[in-house]
């Protein structure tokens, strides 16, 4: 019966401490989150993810210091205001060839970009309407020695709105104008426009004919009105607005204008001398040797046959040919 009596209490206890060992496991349970192994899981994940886009970045990073052919760069290009549709077009043809490399253009006289090239703006390539900018950039030796080139050929002429009447049929008839439109001495196609009027004995002979000023061409031309720009584009638009009976401009500026303006003259190279662009890679100190190469590629391509083909196109002749 002893026997009996301590099986049955023993197997009570055995009970009891298995149903305070259950309870016991079952509140640890309850004390941890249900998703923490998930969460841990979902957050090694996303780290490897984050790691993995921090890796391509950094390759990519040294991919473009390694100096390799597809390295990403920009370089800046200082261009005369009568070459930005023809530069544009350069500009697409060229990045669809190298995408990683980023054009950006500085257009305005010729005169204004060579005063900034002097005074520190950075610049890569300077793209000029006329010689005379281009020596005086060379003489402060800011061209990359050797890589000076003459690339196209332009004419000046006499232009006037196409449904305007007008007695001007060319230079020596510009005093007829109620008003005339002609940049300044220090842009190449006033001064072009300037020594015409010199060797047709219009306006004295003088050493420099940049430094004749719009009142001396007014008072030679019998005091007609004159609306004197800083760049060519400008006297354009001047006399495609109506704003001047006529103007001076490049023959290339008429592209794309051919209903709206009459040219009255083609003014000979006689007159005004050659109307020549040189380019040259200027001394960029801020430049790393990518965008030195880049320069130097771009500058190849400007005086490629593809190019010359562009630059025919917009009305420019070729001197590479």
């Amino acid at each position: 019966m002893k026997n009996t009596k301590a099986g049955l209490l023993f197997n009570i206890l055995a009970w009891l401490i298995a149903v305070l060992l259950t309870a016991g496991l079952c509140a640890a349970c309850g004390n941890m989150p249900e998703s923490t192994i998930t969460r841990e899981g979902a957050d090694e994940n996303a780290g490897a993810e984050h790691d993995a886009e921090i890796s391509t970045e950094n390759n990519g990073i040294k991919r473009a210091g390694a100096g390799t052919e597809n390295s990403e760069t920009e370089i800046q290009i200082f261009i005369a205001a009568s070459l930005q549709n023809v530069m544009r077009q350069i500009a697409e043809d060229y990045s669809r060839l190298h995408p990683e490399v980023k054009i950006i253009y500085h257009a305005a006289s010729s005169g204004t970009l060579l005063t900034q090239i002097e005074e520190g703006y950075e610049c890569d390539i300077f793209f000029s309407a006329a010689q005379k900018q281009m020596d005086q950039l060379e003489a402060d030796g800011l061209t990359v020695e050797g890589t000076r080139s003459d690339v196209v050929r332009n004419q000046v002429v006499v232009v006037a709105g196409k449904d305007r009447e007008t007695k001007v049929t060319g230079l020596l008839s510009l005093g007829k104008a109620e008003s005339i439109a002609l940049a300044g001495g220090s842009v190449p196609a006033g001064r072009y426009t300037r020594q015409a009027l010199i060797n047709l004995g219009i306006l004295p002979g003088t050493e420099d004919a940049a430094a004749v000023t719009s009142r001396q061409v007014s008072e030679a031309l019998g005091g007609v009105e004159i609306s004197e720009q800083d760049n060519v584009s400008k006297v354009l638009l001047a006399v495609l607005e109506g704003s001047c009976e006529a103007g001076t401009v490049y023959y290339t500026d008429t592209y794309g204008y051919e209903e709206e303006l009459k040219v009255l003259e083609t003014v000979s190279e006689n007159l005004t001398g050659e109307v020549i662009y040189p380019a040259a890679q200027t001394v960029n100190p801020d430049a790393d040797e990518t965008q030195k190469r880049a320069a130097a590629d771009f500058l190849a391509y400007m005086l490629s046959d593809e190019a010359a083909a562009v630059f025919e196109k917009f009305y420019y002749e070729s001197v590479r040919k």
